[in-house]
């Protein structure tokens, strides 16, 4: 077993950039559309991370983060 520690911290050289572009990723598209949109980007982001491990860790850190509020 693979020993990971998720970087959770901030490693986006231009975050608003970022996240602008992730906000029009959206624009135009109803709902259904939009969360569709958002798991083939977490299926593609998976599949070029890879590593099985830093990917349940990363689940874990989303669903902990999801309980809190």
């Amino acid at each position: 077993m693979t020993t990971t520690t998720l970087n959770t911290q901030s490693n986006l050289a231009r975050p608003d950039d970022f996240y602008e572009a992730l906000i029009d990723m959206h624009r135009g598209l109803d709902d259904a559309q939009s969360q569709s949109a958002n798991a083939q980007l977490i299926l593609l982001l998976a599949n070029h991370i890879g590593d099985h491990e830093t990917l349940l860790e990363a689940m874990r850190c989303a669903r902990d983060g999801a309980l809190e509020g």
